[in-house]
């Protein structure tokens, strides 16, 4: 009998499918507006790609990669209980930083390589945030792990 898969299984695989499929969208022109801000006025020095998916979110063609393969890693950790609590905890401290940094002018462009202000800030936010409890809040109880059975403290079936 397969085990029923957990909460945080779950969170891996949709945020795995969602990144997977934005990263993979970033490389089609049709989902990719101009630029609102100039790639100069951005800090961007790798400009290969650059605009606003869906006209909101500002990307280039290194920042489609990084979330095509946070779709891949978060879509190969729903495996398991294991990997997907480490990969929502790693989650967790990589937008959580990326957040941070998109508050701050000086850090929005990633060396240059990656942009991260204006909506991208939100959206590292809330995917912090929602992957920080997968990865360090949430705990399976014994019936998603697949027992059939719990046991009260005097040993008891119930």
């Amino acid at each position: 009998m397969q085990a029923k898969r957990t909460g945080t299984q779950n969170f891996a695989l949709i945020i795995g499918i969602m990144y997977l499929l934005v990263g993979l969208m970033g490389f089609i022109p049709a989902f990719v507006r101009a630029p609102i801000v100039s790639p100069e006025a951005a800090g961007l020095g790798f400009t290969g790609g650059y605009g606003y998916l869906m006209g909101l979110f500002p990307i280039n063609a290194l920042h489609n990669i990084i979330h095509v393969l946070v779709g891949i890693l978060g879509i190969a950790a729903s495996i398991s209980l294991d990997s997907s609590r480490l990969f929502s905890g790693v989650l967790a401290l990589f937008y959580g930083a990326l957040t941070l940094m998109g508050l701050f002018p000086p850090t929005q462009s990633t060396l240059g390589l990656v942009p991260i202000f204006g909506n991208d800030v939100w959206l590292h936010a809330g995917t912090a945030a929602i992957a920080a409890y997968f990865g360090f809040i949430a705990t399976p109880n014994l019936l998603e792990l697949g027992g059939e059975t719990s046991q009260s403290p005097t040993g008891s079936e119930s």
